[in-house]
């Protein structure tokens, strides 16, 4: 499942992203040129874009990063 999320993160501010896979544990997000940069172990937030009616918004955390994108976990895992 491909979804457009919301990345809130404290310092870098807000950006919209694709995502390539979703599970139970997490999520990965697609980054292509923009300029988003966060540390393995940083906290974002996270919204499903696209709904009738807003998604909740998610506390999520950095666990892996690719040349491509990154990999967020769930912060309550």
């Amino acid at each position: 499942m491909s979804a457009k999320v919301r990345v809130t993160h404290e310092e870098l501010g807000e950006f919209v992203f694709s995502t390539r896979d979703i599970s139970d544990g997490g999520v990965f997000i697609v980054v292509d040129t923009e300029p988003f940069a966060p540390s393995i172990g940083d906290s974002v937030q996270v919204q499903v874009q696209g709904l009738p009616v807003p998604a909740p918004v998610l506390d999520m955390v950095v666990v892996r990063k690719t040349n491509d994108g990154f990999g967020l976990q769930f912060a309550d895992q």
